[in-house]
């Protein structure tokens, strides 16, 4: 045999294991490359997949594929013999039954809006007092001499009291008080006297109909359990319902009055003006919860003596969807690359293990849902863990490796490192010399500090297994010019740096699953 074919069939015969320590794991770190990383990148972040939302059924389609890999690389299914642990989320759907005055019906975001309650709402009046601006000074007062407890009151939600030349009443000047600069101060000083139900004009409450219905795509997902402890709270605060001119005129109408005449009527007294219309007024209105499906998806790969002992490896597989105008956002760097980095890592165990390697702790690969709308996935899991959190070493959270920030073009060798020492001094160690001793990345702490603007440690899923006092360490890329965009796409992603991030994940897994003890928890830092 020639010194070439010798060194290929030693070669051969270290990929398959037979000549794999566990001191020196590189020939299954050596799985990981761009080639097949490129496959499954390829297929998470395509149009297929819608830009997997949580919740809607792109999300569902990613699930499904990593769960086959997951099975294909002959990974445990961990959740009563699934792969997948439901998690319950659910939004909250606002509906407004009824909103009539007189023998007029108003349509909820097209005539007027309801902003910020909670609790369901039946309200009922015989009467609505017009109260002016909302203004209390010690020269205009519009709330002195009328009194509103549980009453209906119709208010003009913008500017202030002007004379005929356009001053105001309040400050003497043409220029503008802070009543007309700070628009809830009024809202608040007609609160604290209690009214019923709060009518306020506004010329920006078509605007912001339109905005608010336009984004109804953002939809805020919570935890469900988190929602019914919310619905329980009864909101006391008086409810609040933005018109626009046109609606008032039109609740006015059957009164013979309109908003002209009542700013008139004050602009001509220079003084406060009440009128008590008498109309019969109904709004019901509240909250309802509406399930959302989704679900964490988790491999096991079980270890040997220290096997009740667990690694958890994450990433998230969600994103954020598709644009109100169909423009999908891919995720290709966000989070499909760390998802990928995940299934790589996992096939380099298996094969591992296959070949008589097996680790001694056990291994978690798990990808999570939710990350986008709160990191509830993983917030999830650490309240309702599939294995005890108590025996659960570390977290390694992959999220965003695919791609250079701005700050990196020149020296593109590197991932920023967050969290490795905030708990654990022996996990930062195991780190550092992991990247010693191979990978040789320019490992960078910048946000690590914890005076980092962006508070970059508390914002993927990582920081949900750190406040169980779970060392953890987040590999990140930086933020650039596509994050959350349309532009982050597959053809941006650099495999090679990928990869290489990837594998310092797995020689730092491999270390943490193999040594005799596991790190400890020195430390507390922000």
């Amino acid at each position: 045999m020639s010194i070439k074919g010798f060194v290929t069939a030693i070669h051969l015969l270290i990929i398959n294991g037979c000549l794999a320590q566990d001191g020196a794991p590189s020939s299954y770190a050596e799985l990981i490359n761009p080639v097949s990383a490129k496959k499954h990148l390829e297929i998470i972040a395509s149009d297929e997949f819608e830009g997997r939302e949580t919740g809607k059924a792109g999300a569902e389609k990613a699930a499904n594929y990593i769960a086959e890999q997951f099975k294909q690389l002959g990974l445990k299914a961990p959740v009563n013999n699934s792969y997948y642990q439901p998690v319950a989320l659910a939004s909250k759907a606002f509906f407004v039954d009824t909103f009539q005055v007189g023998n007029r019906s108003f349509q909820h975001e097209k005539d007027f809006l309801i902003v910020g309650k909670r609790s369901k709402q039946e309200i009922k009046a015989n009467e609505l007092v017009f109260i002016g601006y909302g203004i209390s000074e010690k020269h205009y007062d519009d709330l002195a001499k009328v009194d509103i407890t549980d009453k209906v009151v119709l208010l003009i939600n913008e500017d202030e009291p002007r004379d005929e030349t356009g001053k105001s009443l309040i400050t003497g000047e043409t220029k503008a008080s802070l009543w007309t600069t700070s628009n809830s101060k009024r809202i608040q000083n007609i609160i604290r006297k209690k009214p019923k139900l709060i009518l306020a004009v506004s010329n920006d409450a078509d605007s912001l109909m339109h905005q608010i219905s336009k984004n109804r795509y953002a939809e805020r997902i919570r935890i469900k359990e988190d929602l019914e402890q919310e619905s329980q709270r009864i909101d006391q605060s008086p409810t609040v319902v933005y018109l626009s001119p046109r609606t008032a005129n039109l609740i006015l109408e059957s009164s013979k009055s309109n908003l002209e005449q009542l700013k008139q009527a004050i602009t001509e007294k220079k003084k406060p003006v009440h009128r008590t219309f008498k109309s019969p007024l109904s709004l019901s209105f509240g909250q309802r919860n509406v399930a959302i499906k989704a679900q964490n998806v988790l491999g096991y790969l079980e270890g040997t003596d220290l096997k009740n002992e667990l690694l958890v490896i994450t990433a998230h597989y969600d994103h954020i969807g598709v644009n109100p105008d169909g423009e999908i956002n891919n995720g290709a760097d966000d989070d499909a690359s760390g998802v990928t980095a995940v299934l790589e890592i996992a096939k380099a165990f298996t094969k591992a293990k296959r070949d008589g390697h097996s680790p001694r702790r056990s291994i978690l690969f798990m990808t999570v849902t939710g990350e986008e709308k709160g990191l509830l996935g993983s917030d999830y899991y650490t309240r309702h863990p599939i294995f005890p959190l108590n025996k659960t070493i570390a977290n390694l959270n992959i999220d965003m490796i695919g791609r250079i920030d701005p700050s990196h073009f020149a020296k593109p060798d590197y991932v920023y490192l967050v969290g490795s020492d905030k708990l654990s001094s022996t996990l930062h160690h195991i780190s550092e010399t992991a990247n010693q001793t191979y990978t040789k990345l320019n490992l960078d702490y910048r946000y690590n500090d914890p005076n980092d603007p962006e508070k970059i440690y508390y914002r993927s899923d990582h920081y949900n297994f750190a406040k169980n006092n779970i060392p953890v360490i987040f590999y990140f890329n930086g933020v650039h010019e596509d994050y959350h965009d349309i532009g982050d796409t597959v053809d941006k992603i650099d495999f090679e740096l990928l990869s290489k991030r990837a594998k310092l994940v797995f020689y730092t897994a491999w270390d943490l699953v193999t040594r005799d003890t596991k790190p400890i928890v020195d430390s507390n830092k922000k």
